[in-house]
C-alpha cells in the first residue's frame, strides 16, 4: 500500500474557550492509504491536553516514518500492520486507522456501520457546545446554534478561571435563554477539569436544581484521580462522564466503578480499531457513552457517527462550527447525526487535496 500525509487549516465560525484556554486556527492532517486503485481517508491532527502532547508536525514525522514500513502490505492484512500501528502516538495511529478502514469498507462496498451489524436508526440528537465567555456571549451562542440546528441538548462548559460565581451567572442565563425556546433541551455541564473535589462537591446538587442531566469531568485527570471520583460518586445526583480522564482500556476499568458513562473520542484512543472494543467494554461493564469532538471536520466526525448507534449522548457537533469544512457526505437533520450509508467511512473530499 502507499501512504501519505496533507495538511490543512481550519477555522471555528466561533472559537471555543473552556477551562483550559482558548482555540480558533487549527492545523489537521489529511492521511491517505492507497492499494488497488482504491483510497481510504483518514483524518488526525494535534492533541494538547493535560500530560498528552501530539503537535500536527510530530504527528506527521511519525507518519512520514511509517509509510516505508507498510508499504509491503495490503490494508486488508490487520494483524500484520498491527505490531507497525501499535507504538504510534493515538492521533498518528488515528489517522492510519481510519484510512485503512475506510479502504476496507470502500473495498467490500459496505459503510463500516453495517459491517459491525449496527442499526443507523438508533442515532441520538447530538449535543452542541457553548464555550466559556460573558454572560451575553453565552446568550448569543446559543441563539446562534438554535438559529442553525434547533438542538435538543446542550453542552454547556464551566469551569470558569473566573470562579464558581461566574460559573452560576452561566447557568443561569443558559437556563433563562432556553425557557424561551419552543422545545425541551437537555443540559449537560462539562467542566473540563475546571474544579476541585470540593467545588465539584458543591456544584453537583445546586446544578442538579438548575435542571442540568449530566456532569461531565468536573476533576482534573490525574493518575490517581479515580480516588477523588470515587469520593464525589456518592455525592453526585447527576450522571457522572468522564472525558480527559479515559484515555484507554485500563483507564476504563480503573474508573468504571465510580463514573456512569465514558466521553470516547478517536483521536484520544487512537482510531475506530481502539475505540470500539472500549465501547463494547464500558457497556459490559454497565456505563453510558458519550461520543465526543476536538476540532474535527466531517470526515474524522464521520469516522466516529459509525459507532453512534451504541451512544446515549452524541457529541459531535465540532463540524457544524467550521467556516469551510474541507469534505462532505456527512448526514445531518437538524440535530440528529447519522453515519452515512455510503461505502467506508462514507465521506468524500469536496476538492482534491494534492498529495
Amino acid at each position: 500500500m502507499q501512504g501519505c500525509c496533507h495538511p490543512f487549516r481550519i477555522e471555528r465560525v466561533v472559537p471555543l474557550t473552556i477551562s483550559r484556554g482558548q482555540t480558533h486556527c487549527l492545523e489537521r492532517l489529511l492521511v491517505e492509504v492507497s492499494h488497488g486503485g482504491i483510497t481510504g481517508l483518514g483524518e488526525t491532527g494535534p492533541v494538547d491536553i493535560g500530560r498528552h502532547h501530539y503537535s500536527s508536525g510530530a504527528v506527521a514525522t511519525e507518519l512520514a516514518q511509517l509509510w516505508p514500513r507498510l508499504e509491503p502490505y495490503a490494508p486488508d492484512q490487520w494483524q500484520r500492520c498491527e505490531p507497525l500501528l501499535a507504538p504510534l502516538s493515538p492521533p498518528a495511529r488515528c489517522g492510519v486507522d481510519l484510512a485503512l478502514w475506510d479502504w476496507w469498507g470502500k473495498a467490500l462496498g459496505r459503510p463500516l456501520w453495517r459491517l459491525w451489524g449496527l442499526d443507523r436508526q438508533r442515532c441520538g440528537a447530538t449535543s452542541v457546545t457553548v464555550g466559556l465567555g460573558s454572560v451575553e456571549a453565552v446568550r448569543q451562542r446559543l441563539r446562534q446554534w438554535f438559529e442553525q440546528v434547533h438542538p435538543s441538548r446542550i453542552k454547556l462548559k464551566l469551569g470558569s478561571p473566573q470562579g464558581l460565581d461566574h460559573d452560576r451567572q452561566l447557568v443561569r442565563a443558559t437556563v433563562q435563554e432556553l425557557d424561551r425556546w419552543p422545545r425541551s433541551v437537555d443540559l449537560q455541564i462539562d467542566a473540563n477539569g475546571g474544579w476541585n473535589p470540593e467545588q465539584a462537591m458543591v456544584m453537583a446538587p445546586w446544578l442538579q436544581d438548575q435542571g442540568a442531566v449530566l456532569l461531565e469531568q468536573p476533576l482534573p485527570a490525574a493518575p490517581n484521580d479515580h480516588e477523588d471520583y470515587a469520593a464525589l460518586y456518592p455525592h453526585c445526583p447527576l450522571p457522572l462522564v468522564v472525558d480527559e480522564s479515559c484515555w484507554t482500556l485500563q483507564d476504563l476499568i480503573r474508573l468504571a466503578p465510580h463514573v456512569d458513562g465514558v466521553n470516547l473520542k478517536l483521536l484520544k484512543h487512537g482510531g475506530l480499531s481502539q475505540t470500539l472494543p472500549m465501547a463494547r467494554v464500558a457497556t459490559q461493564l454497565g456505563l453510558k457513552l458519550m461520543l465526543g469532538c476536538y476540532a474535527d471536520t466531517s470526515l474524522l466526525n464521520g469516522a466516529a457517527a459509525q459507532l453512534l448507534p451504541l451512544v446515549e449522548w452524541p457529541d459531535l457537533d465540532s463540524h457544524l462550527n467550521l467556516r469551510h469544512d474541507p469534505f462532505l457526505g456527512l448526514e445531518r437533520i437538524q440535530d440528529v447525526i447519522r453515519p452515512s450509508t455510503a461505502p467506508g467511512l462514507g465521506i468524500q473530499l469536496a476538492k482534491p487535496f494534492p498529495c
